[in-house]
């Protein structure tokens, strides 16, 4: 496999390996995979070094052509990925061939996927690292998001792996859900922070809210109290840092931190549990809990171990792999997941009736509608746009046809599943099947 081509880009999807280490210094963030484990787990099951450059998805994937055979690996958040149409198993190495299209109907759990091929992402490494950090336009492809027509290098790939290929048991396969233990070792400005504050964050329940991104997820619940006042002079920032800001609301820094900060820092999550929070969605439900040092050494000893447990599969469970059972009502093979709108249907022997609603992908703020009852409009025409996560998404119309109604109005505040805009039947769909 020589490149990869990027039909659309998806929601937010960029090339990351572990991070610009050694820059910090020079003001120049860490940047990297949200979900270090599933990146490095994607490069072991290819063959990769675990610094290899990987596809971060987040939400809504892209659609990606496949210009050669190769090997691939899908890892982190079920995105509902498809290959040339069929499931494709995630947490294993899987065959590609040329031509080859992997598309994604629509979140299921977590947030962010990560595709790592055997050679890597052959993108220039700056500074070290192949890491995107696009605000300050660094890395990557040109320092951006991918976006339809971009092609992405592929290095020269490894020994092929032989036999019946690569996989995490199922048992070892992470299930994300929407509630979040944190494990913290306490500090380093804990003192800052009256008796109350620390029992208020060690015992509230805290919120995702929709404004976390890559430099930073923001939390509502309890406000915690300082002895005196929240800022510091400014000092150094990590993975994990727990800021607390004058609102008394906790800010833990992620991938794409500053350097320094000047708010005082309560803990730091552990780097065990980094993870969690980069796979939590807006609205999902987070707790914190104290672990000594040695405790947190000794978890991220056992979460390296985990990697451990991929191994090659026995041809039987190879065969049980290839098999679809197209009776099973599993969700209905799309083309791709447009915009946040979940493509039609739950199941393939639905009526049409019953598919023809668009549904929100994720929570998100409803920042503008363009079309209104009657409207007729051809396929992937925009019907609305959602903002979540600082993003603005368009959600697409999944055919051609007439809108019958539009269940939201801008300003509103919807849940992931929640219906925004319905189909009249398939009986109505009108000439637009030749707007393309």
């Amino acid at each position: 496999m020589t490149w990869i081509e990027v039909l659309d880009g998806g929601m937010f999807s960029t090339v990351q390996d572990l991070g610009r280490i050694g820059a910090q210094k020079y003001g120049v963030p860490v940047s990297g995979a949200m979900d270090a484990q599933a990146c490095r787990a994607a490069n072991r099951l290819v063959g990769n070094a675990s610094d290899a450059a990987c596809i971060e998805m987040t939400l809504v994937g892209p659609v990606l052509r496949f210009g050669g055979c190769g090997v691939a690996a899908l890892t982190g958040a079920d995105l509902g990925a498809l290959l040339n149409g069929h499931p494709l198993e995630r947490w294993a190495t899987v065959s590609v061939a040329a031509g080859a299209t992997l598309t994604f109907t629509g979140v299921r759990d977590g947030v962010r996927a990560y595709l790592a091929v055997a050679g890597g992402m052959d993108v220039p490494p700056v500074l070290g690292s192949r890491s995107t950090f696009t605000r300050s336009a660094l890395g990557g492809l040109d320092g951006r998001a991918l976006r339809a027509g971009d092609r992405i290098p592929v290095g020269s790939a490894p020994e092929p792996p032989r036999g019946p290929g690569r996989r995490l048991p199922r048992h070892a396969v992470p299930v994300y859900g929407h509630a979040h233990n944190l494990r913290v070792i306490m500090g380093p400005q804990d003192d800052a922070f009256s008796d109350e504050g620390i029992r208020t964050f060690l015992s509230g329940t805290y919120t995702l809210l929709t404004q976390s991104d890559r430099i930073g997820c923001r939390l509502s619940g309890p406000r915690i109290a300082h002895r005196a006042g929240a800022d510091i002079v400014s000092d150094g920032t990590t993975l994990g840092s727990v800021q607390v800001a004058g609102d008394g609301l906790p800010i833990v820094l992620m991938a794409d931190r500053g350097t320094t900060g000047g708010y005082t820092k309560i803990a730091t999550v552990a780097s065990v549990d980094v993870w969690r929070l980069a796979q939590a969605s807006p609205g999902d439900r987070t707790r914190f809990v104290r672990i000594s040092l040695r405790e947190a050494h000794a978890l991220l000893r056992g979460a390296h171990a985990w990697l451990d447990e991929i191994r090659p599969r026995i041809a039987e469970e190879e065969e049980a792999a290839a098999i679809y059972d197209e009776d099973s009502g599993a969700a209905l093979a799309a083309e791709a997941y447009l915009g946040l709108a979940a493509a039609l249907g739950r199941d393939r022997a639905a009526p049409a009736s019953s598919r023809d609603v668009v549904r929100a992908g994720m929570p998100g703020l409803v920042v503008s509608v363009a079309v209104g009852p009657g409207d007729t409009v051809a396929e992937r025409q925009e019907l609305l746009v959602i903002e979540a996560m600082k993003m603005q998404s368009p959600v697409r119309a999944p055919r051609a046809g007439r809108v019958g109604r539009v269940l939201v109005t801008p300003g509103a505040l919807v849940e992931g599943g929640a219906a925004l805009v319905e189909f009249e039947g398939a009986d109505a769909r009108g000439d637009g099947h030749d707007d393309h």
